[in-house]
């Protein structure tokens, strides 16, 4: 066990804690049956399934085929359908709605917006869109009984040319709802180093940004991100691995890149899921996350594409539990961790760390005590 307590979470209980997610895409988060209907509204007739069901398990088997053009081909369906301001309110609003049901009480969800200007849509116009649409699903969400804030990172895509020309988009909308910027697509022949001119600009505004980085290239996408750079975060960052050697006897060795990372408490965005999906790891139990969490790496954990991998964070904690035996004392430690690293103010973070993120743990640790008492109690007077 990584707590001293054995307060091991079952999954109603890891449902109901609250959790924060910081590696979320809008256009991998889709419901399959929206997906039908903004199909269907839009005249888009490429879909591979018309039912929700199975729609819903193509999504799955092409992400896990091990086939990038497939994998590639899930996200052209759900862009495909995110062309309109309706459409892209709607997707929005449900992706707050299904996070708050889930016991996510703070997220980060990142979208391109120069990938859904082919209906006619401004950039701006795609923005406004989203910020409503993630305004009404919080609004759902408390009349549901439910609390979630969301905030949007807008991304560029690496491979394209646009990345000065978003990062300016996200810091006109910085006071509206969008909280970062991100970068995302193939790391390899497209390294963060492209852009230099979208960070330069935005560490002249003060404003904040992760880069994928370390998911599928390696150590050298990670040195360029944070060194010429400057992330704030690594969104994945799971490579990092590659910079840690364990000996024999147990004992381990960081190397200089490494011990970076860990010293200056540069937060770790990973998706255990997705990373088995794309090959960055071989199993859960394999997954490096095990050992960064007990090298007290700044590591969180989080969705990735929750359609492709048909997951959740609730998903997410109960295969790690089950993997590492972890507990409501590891899984509040991630949460704090990822809260955080947010990129909201630090009051407002240091508010839902102590008024929601705690509260909600101590509460979940006193039913486990009490159930824990029931059962001894039951045990002593059976034998006595």
């Amino acid at each position: 066990m990584t707590s001293q307590t054995l307060n091991v979470p079952d999954s109603d209980q890891i449902r109901r804690a609250p959790k924060v997610l910081l590696h979320d895409h809008l256009d991998g988060g889709l419901r399959p049956g929206t997906i039908i209907e903004l199909a269907r509204a839009q005249g888009y007739d490429s879909l591979p399934e018309t039912e929700a069901d199975k729609l819903g398990i193509w999504f799955r088997e092409a992400a896990d085929s091990g086939s990038l053009p497939r994998y590639l081909e899930t996200f052209a369906h759900t862009c495909a359908v995110m062309q309109t301001r309706d459409a892209l309110f709607r997707v929005a609003a449900e992706c707050a709605e299904d996070l708050a049901e889930d016991g996510v009480v703070y997220a980060e969800v990142r979208y391109a917006p120069e990938q859904h200007l082919e209906g006619g849509l401004t950039l701006e116009e795609v923005v406004e869109a989203v910020n409503a649409g993630f305004r009404e699903g919080e609004r759902i969400a408390r009349a549901n009984g439910h609390r979630i804030r969301v905030g949007a990172l807008l991304t560029a895509m690496r491979h394209a040319a646009r990345a000065l020309e978003i990062a300016e988009l996200a810091n006109s909308y910085r006071d509206q709802g969008v909280v970062g910027f991100d970068i995302a697509g193939a790391e390899a022949g497209f390294p963060p180093t492209r852009h230099l001119d979208a960070f330069e600009y935005l560490k002249r505004e003060n404003n904040h940004f992760t880069i994928h980085a370390g998911e599928a290239f390696g150590l050298p996408s990670i040195w360029q991100a944070l060194q010429w750079c400057g992330a704030d975060r690594l969104g994945h960052g799971v490579r990092i691995i590659d910079d840690i050697e364990v000996a024999e006897d147990g004992s381990v060795s960081l190397g200089r890149l490494a011990s970076y990372v860990r010293d200056k408490r540069i937060p770790l965005e990973m998706c255990p899921t997705s990373n088995l999906q794309t090959g960055a790891a071989a199993s859960y139990a394999e997954h490096p996350i095990g050992l960064l969490r007990k090298l007290h790496f700044r590591v969180t954990v989080n969705t990735d594409n929750r359609l492709m991998s048909g997951t959740s964070m609730s998903r997410e904690f109960e295969l790690l539990t089950e993997a590492f035996g972890y507990t409501l004392d590891d899984m509040q430690w991630f949460t704090v961790n990822a809260m955080t690293s947010a990129f909201i103010p630090f009051d407002e973070r240091l508010a839902m760390i102590n008024e929601v993120v705690k509260p909600g743990y101590a509460e979940l640790k006193s039913e486990w005590l009490f159930r824990q008492t029931a059962v001894t109690s039951g045990s002593a007077t059976a034998t006595s």
